[in-house]
């Protein structure tokens, strides 16, 4: 037997003693009552303590498990079908890439001011607000009174232009007011003629300006001066003609008639001396000398003198007429280099104003860029094979709006070298073989072009995609049957894991989906689970 007591003799012991000290009477001591209680406190404790360490043996036999119990958990369940459905989308191949946006052709502007005809370049009117828009025609600043007007051109101002002069400014010139619908002469001309003036007269009178004076202040009195200097040699040349007019002639009628009288005289006075017969050798002298002088007036006379005093006021004449045209000319309205800006690719965009009204003109008076936007993205040379002008393309505005865009351009990236020259590695895609591809907005709010502008955006270019929605399935899907035909794995049940392989035609694949077709449409349609792995 067991020498541990048991608990319910314990028990009985302790109520017999007890029993045994209240039978001693109501004079027990205070300190034996609390003895007996003590002992009380003590059988409960060991009763708590048992079915506290009862419960837990229980608790902790569910969490110990046997090898047997961890070898049969730890087993792989039984393999399955992995699968997806068959969706109906649209594939495309998109390259992605990041792009700056920026205003195309930034340049700053810079006036002749050198040629500024109403004085010091002091800045008057018309000072531009950033984000304003010049077109041909606009007058881009007012200096000194004088208006700067912007036509289109490549060619920058180098000089001042006026009638008789020839070159390419001149013709672009020409162009550009034809382009304004203004009269220029023969636009194909490089001389600035007549026509020419009076065209720039025209645009000046259409923006609200007085043309420019030719000829300078006094060009008005230079041309009345050459005008009486050409009348004066017309009349001396009139009198000079009428001179040789008249010693041509051998002396005027009167003097013949005279003559002619006095040989009929001298006749007269011979038959009657005849007649007396005296004084016959005198009459006949005097008949031969009168008839002498007669003969001297028919005679032609040496007109030289005459013919040089011609031909002098002729060369007058030229000379004042010669004048008078220059004069003209030069009274007809000149384009001054310092009131005209040529800019390629207008309108123009005004980014930033360096000018001020009231300021001395000095450096460049602002920056103007292309008044369109324009996005330019980097891609590699592969992907640039890719991509053509004229492809379309995306990009997400600030608002969370997509923006459309169309490509541009496509080409190597340039870099210079610090001598200017144009690095070789630059044409064949750079250091980093990088092409830069640039486009444009199809339609934008004022709003975005502000919030767009500096940025750099995530732009989409698609490069190829399906016509409409297509069922599509991923690519681990497709499998290469025996004959090199393409085929995926269809679950003709799901419950039972039943499937059938169907030969299907592939088309576009991009974002690792493919576009898939059967010949039977029955066999492949959406939503259908195709096995992707096991």
């Amino acid at each position: 037997m067991s020498d541990t007591p048991d608990p319910t003799n314990i028990l009985d012991t302790l109520a017999e003693e007890d029993d045994e000290t209240r039978s001693e009477g109501e004079s027990a001591s205070k300190e034996s009552k609390v003895r007996s209680l003590s002992g009380h406190k003590l059988v409960y404790v060991m009763a708590s303590v048992a079915v506290v360490a009862m419960v837990a043996g229980i608790v902790l036999s569910r969490f110990i498990i046997s090898p047997a119990q961890a070898a049969a958990d730890a087993k792989a369940p039984d393999a399955g079908l992995i699968s997806v459905p068959v969706e109906e989308r649209v594939v495309s191949n998109v390259i992605s890439t990041r792009g700056d946006v920026r205003f195309a052709d930034a340049v700053e502007v810079k006036l002749q001011t050198g040629e500024i005809s109403g004085g010091s370049p002091i800045v008057t009117g018309h000072v531009p607000a950033v984000g304003s828009t010049f077109n041909a025609g606009s007058i881009a600043l007012e200096v000194a009174g004088r208006p700067v007007l912007v036509l289109p051109g490549d060619l920058p101002v180098y000089r001042s232009l006026k009638v008789g002069l020839s070159g390419p400014d001149v013709q672009q010139l020409k162009q550009a007011l034809t382009a304004l619908g203004i009269g220029a002469g023969d636009a194909s001309s490089p001389v600035y003629d007549a026509a020419t003036a009076a065209g720039v007269k025209t645009l000046y009178e259409r923006v609200g300006y007085a043309p420019p004076q030719g000829g300078g202040a006094e060009g008005e009195g230079v041309v009345e001066a050459a005008q009486e200097s050409v009348n004066s040699a017309k009349t001396a040349l009139t009198q000079a003609q009428s001179n040789l007019a008249k010693a041509q002639n051998g002396g005027d009628q009167s003097e013949k008639i005279r003559a002619d009288s006095e040989v009929r005289s001298a006749q007269i006075a011979l038959a009657e001396a005849q007649a007396s017969g005296e004084g016959v050798a005198q009459a006949q002298e005097t008949l031969n000398l009168n008839r002498a002088l007669r003969q001297a007036l028919d005679a032609p006379k040496d007109v030289a003198a005459e013919r040089q005093m011609v031909e002098s006021a002729r060369t007058s004449l030229a000379t004042a007429e010669s004048k008078l045209a220059q004069a003209r000319s030069d009274a007809l309205t000149p384009l001054p280099a310092g009131e005209v800006l040529f800019l390629s690719n207008l309108p123009r965009r005004v980014d930033e104003v360096k000018a001020e009204r009231g300021v001395l003109l000095e450096g460049p008076a602002m920056t103007v860029s292309g008044a369109t936007l324009q996005i330019a993205a980097n891609v590699s040379k592969a992907d640039s094979e890719l991509i053509a002008e004229g492809m379309p393309a995306e990009f997400p505005a600030p608002d969370g709006s997509t923006v459309k865009a169309t490509i541009t351009s496509v080409g190597p990236k340039q870099a210079k070298q610090g001598d200017g020259k144009e690095d070789k590695k630059s044409k064949e895609g750079g250091a980093s073989g990088r092409y830069e591809v640039k486009m444009n907005p199809a339609e934008i709010t004022e709003a975005q072009l502000e919030a767009l502008k500096g940025q750099n955006v995530k732009v989409s270019i698609p490069i190829s995609a399906t016509d409409g929605k297509v069922l599509a399935v991923p690519l681990a899907a497709v499998q290469a049957g025996a004959g090199g035909e393409s085929r995926i794995e269809i679950i003709t049940d799901e419950e039972k894991e039943t499937t059938e392989l169907v030969t299907v035609k592939t088309g576009l694949a991009a974002d690792g989906f493919v576009e898939v077709s059967a010949d039977d449409s029955s066999l492949l349609k959406a939503k259908k689970r195709v096995v992707v792995g096991r």
